[in-house]
């Protein structure tokens, strides 16, 4: 068995020896070095080529920030950040994913010892999928647009890949709606197409596997860049055209009807496929009460929550997008969607939200079916 050799970046010696005990008891991962800074590891990753590293963010002689954004500027490699720092400042965070860190764990402030045992389930499976992930250096924009190719699966068409402008459409209705789920990977491909949306375009939904007390940050972070209004869901609230919304963390989102109107519900239930919030409890919602006049997204991420609900939003006459495999950082819950058969069109990242407008143009106007 090839193991995953793993390097451990933490200035705390009690952390990284933590770390180490956690990761060595598995099977399938073995430790080939440890750093307490950025300098030291810089050298260990040189010489042991590890497949994983963990990496603290607050460390003495370079910020764990900077030392990523060099990681992935001169020498992509799966990184997980491991830091106290994730918890009170979810901006850390996202800035970390940002600059391609694959996913996070929050380390307790107190209680170290029993805390990280507490956590080892959680870092040891984000190291899994770390290890199979894409990574790449950081491009601009622009230059990822031609990664891969569309593929159009059964019952679908090639989708044009003009960007609509705002004024091609009329003014949205919340009869039409977008609903998007991800998880590994997907802050930063979320972005990728919530950036492209018009202001009167159809509401969306959103859930993205992510903890409580960072989807508040995450959506002020998108509504500060898009066209649109983003922000995290309210239980109750109206689902309004030109706005997207965010399901909290640790919150299941649904999606019903009330007279005319779309409304978001929120609630605490039990985990679906791990996970709360989840993907197939959203898009369960969406065929049930959008139906036809849905437009579902798949984007990157680990596992295949939403798989079945995403079959069926199909069956009720929804059109449905994928990510493909090229332009995912873990071509996992896209998969097996496209494996359930909930999928119309496989589309690099950059052409998804360029296909839904163009759908929506082309369909005769927002006020008829999709």
């Amino acid at each position: 068995m090839n193991k995953t050799k793993v390097v451990v970046v933490d200035d705390s010696a009690l952390v990284r020896s933590l770390l180490t005990a956690i990761i060595s008891r598995q099977p399938d991962m073995e430790i080939v070095g440890a750093a307490s800074d950025p300098y030291v590891a810089r050298e260990v990753i040189r010489t042991t080529n590890p497949d994983v590293v963990t990496l603290d963010v607050e460390m003495p002689r370079m910020d764990g920030l900077d030392f990523l954004e060099k990681i992935m500027r001169l020498r992509p490699l799966p990184v997980v950040m491991i830091s106290t720092l994730t918890e009170r400042g979810a901006e850390v965070t996202l800035k970390a994913l940002e600059l391609g860190a694959v996913d996070f764990v929050t380390k307790p402030k107190l209680g170290i010892t029993e805390g990280l045992e507490r956590a080892g389930a959680e870092i040891i499976e984000k190291i899994r999928i770390a290890s199979r992930a894409r990574v790449s250096r950081r491009a601009p924009a622009q230059a990822t647009a031609a990664v891969g190719a569309a593929h159009v699966l059964p019952g679908g068409h090639a989708a044009g890949a003009s960007k609509i402008s705002p004024s091609t459409f009329s003014r949205a209705s919340t009869e039409k709606m977008i609903v998007i789920g991800a998880s590994t990977g997907g802050t930063e491909a979320l972005k990728s197409v919530l950036v492209k949306l018009p202001p009167d375009s159809p509401g969306v939904l959103v859930t993205q596997h992510m903890p409580a007390g960072f989807t508040r940050s995450f959506a002020q972070r998108l509504d500060g860049l898009c066209r649109i209004r983003v922000s995290e869901a309210v239980d109750g609230e109206r689902v309004l055209p030109g706005h997207a919304y965010i399901a909290p963390g640790g919150r299941h989102m649904r999606v019903d009807r009330s007279g005319s109107n779309y409304v978001v519900r929120l609630d605490d239930t039990e985990p679906v496929n791990r996970h709360r919030p989840s993907v197939e409890v959203l898009f369960r919602s969406a065929a049930a009460n959008v139906g036809p006049n849905a437009i579902g997204i798949m984007l990157t991420g680990m596992g295949r929550d939403g798989a079945d609900a995403m079959k069926l939003m199909r069956d009720a006459g929804s059109y449905n997008y994928a990510q493909n495999e090229a332009t995912c950082v873990v071509y996992g819950m896209p998969k097996e969607a496209v494996a359930a058969g909930a999928v119309d069109e496989v589309l690099p990242l950059d052409g998804i939200a360029d296909a839904v407008l163009e759908r929506l143009r082309s369909s005769g106007g927002l006020g008829n079916r999709v």
